[in-house]
C-alpha cells in the first residue's frame, strides 16, 4: 500500500466551502449557547507573545522575514563599489552607464 494514496472520508472528503459551512454553524451554535471561548485582551496579549518567542527561537526564519522586510522596504536597490549609478535602470533594462557607453 505505499504506493496508494490514502482516500480521504468524512469531513475530509467534503469540499472546502461545505467544510467551511459547517464549522460556521458550529461556532455560532456555540456563541448562542454561551461555550465559545472568548479571548480578553490580557489572554490575547498572552497568547501573542508565546508565539512571538516560539517563532523567534528559528533564527533562519526570522533572518528570512528580516530580508523580506528589507526587499520590500528597499526595492530592488543594490550596493556597488561602482557607484549608484549602476543601480539606475532605463527603459530597456540597462544600467545608465551602460546606456552611455552604448551611445558612444
Amino acid at each position: 500500500m505505499p504506493n496508494q494514496q490514502k482516500k480521504h472520508r468524512g469531513f475530509a472528503a467534503m469540499d472546502h466551502e461545505k467544510q467551511r459551512e459547517i464549522a460556521s454553524k458550529g461556532g455560532k451554535a456555540a456563541h448562542e449557547k454561551g461555550t465559545a471561548h472568548e479571548f480578553t485582551p490580557e489572554e490575547a496579549r498572552e497568547a501573542g507573545r508565546k508565539g512571538g518567542e516560539a517563532v523567534s527561537q528559528n533564527r533562519e526564519h526570522m533572518a528570512a522575514i528580516g530580508r523580506k522586510g528589507g526587499e520590500s522596504s528597499h526595492g530592488s536597490r543594490t550596493t556597488s563599489s561602482q557607484g549608484e549609478d549602476e543601480t539606475r535602470k532605463g527603459k530597456n533594462g540597462r544600467g545608465v552607464s551602460e546606456q552611455a557607453e552604448a551611445k558612444r
